[in-house]
């Protein structure tokens, strides 16, 4: 009886030491600011691109009107990848190469019709991949690793950009449970990666809890908070810079790409340039005018900052449960996936599928230099 109370008390004791460990480490946070305001563009506006029965990820839109989606990895999906064909999700390229593909979230279309997607590799406990599918043949025509030492455990390297000439890949490392974010290089030509603004100030959290209408970001009884390092990354139409942010903090940054591309790691430090405060977000788009288009996570909202700093409210709907990746696909549209995160974060099958479908919105923002036009 004495040797069962004492293995209690250890037990407690355990528990109690790594409920502080956590709490320490991934809790706490603060209300942050609604600074979106009246949305520019009316909600019967917003249209309904695609649906689906299962939590999408994030949308790439091409120059001709093709349309992709990845099923959101932490829904733990049987299919990865998929196109939107003739009011269908079509696994793509086929369904037999879907257990193939990793832990697919971020998708990009380049230039040159060319699909790329980010393997996380299941936060770093694989080795996580660059993928990438050629839209003409509709084939998967390379596979490139990211070795440990940029992409390691812990972390979640889930969105991407590529140059225009398709050489160099740029990825944000969110690292949740890692909480060590930062940025990754990878040429292409080389075949090199390189982590860069590793766990500086501007990729990194700050101390905020993200609230949306359903839910507060808060897991296993508090003592966990959905506290996001770098999460949303765009290049400028030009190539020049890569603009970035982190989900949980106050700021929108930039940074050249040719700093990037050298490596000098000083140089690239002295080179950040903050541009004005923004709402806690996930995805980001850009126009040809330099304006970024941000989504706002806690109120269901797209707003777009002028170089600047100013912010605009372009669309903002109850219809929209997480706000998350963009694209901007022809005719001037911008394409939002809403990922609904409240309803797949640690929920189970039956409460996902129990909240379908989810959807890819879009609109056209009524501003100049918007691409597509």
């Amino acid at each position: 009886m004495r040797l069962a109370i004492r293995c209690l008390f250890v037990l407690l004791v355990l528990l109690a030491a790594a409920a502080v460990w956590l709490f320490s480490r991934y809790g706490g946070g603060e209300a942050y600011p609604d600074l979106s305001g009246p949305p520019l563009i009316p909600e019967d506006q917003l249209e309904i691109a695609a649906s689906s029965a299962e939590p999408i990820g994030n949308v790439a839109v091409g120059a001709d009107g093709r349309l992709f989606f990845t099923i959101h990895p932490e829904s733990r999906p049987s299919t990865r990848l998929v196109e939107w064909r003739d009011g269908q999700a079509v696994p793509f390229p086929n369904a037999e190469i879907q257990s193939q593909l990793g832990e697919l979230l971020g998708i990009v279309i380049d230039r040159k019709n060319q699909l790329w997607a980010v393997d996380h590799g299941l936060h770093g406990v694989n080795a996580a991949h660059i993928l990438k599918f050629d839209l003409t043949s509709n084939r998967l025509v390379e596979r490139f690793a990211l070795p440990s030492s940029v992409a390691g455990l812990g972390s979640f390297v889930q969105d991407l950009q590529v140059s225009s000439d398709s050489r160099w890949v740029y990825l944000a490392d969110a690292s949740f449970v890692g909480q060590r974010a930062g940025i990754i290089v990878f040429d292409t030509h080389t075949q090199q990666a390189r982590r860069v603004l590793d766990n500086h100030d501007s990729v990194s959290t700050q101390n905020w809890l993200i609230q949306t209408p359903s839910k507060a970001m808060r897991f296993l009884g508090g003592l966990v908070t959905m506290k996001v390092g770098v999460d949303g990354i765009v290049l400028s139409n030009d190539d020049a810079y890569l603009y970035y942010s982190a989900m949980s903090h106050d700021g929108l940054f930039r940074v050249p790409t040719s700093a990037l591309q050298g490596g000098d790691d000083a140089l690239i430090e002295a080179s950040v340039e903050r541009l004005g405060n923004k709402p806690l977000a996930d995805g980001l788009s850009i126009d040809n005018a330099h304006g970024v288009y941000i989504t706002d996570v806690e109120h269901g909202a797209v707003l777009r900052m002028k170089p600047d700093g100013s912010l605009t409210t372009l669309v903002k709907s109850a219809q929209i449960r997480w706000a998350d990746a963009l694209s901007f696909g022809p005719n001037g549209w911008l394409y939002l996936a809403d990922s609904a995160i409240p309803d797949q974060v640690l929920q189970s099958k039956a409460h996902m599928a129990s909240q379908a479908p989810y959807h890819i919105f879009r609109f056209r923002a009524p501003v100049s230099g918007v691409p597509g036009h």
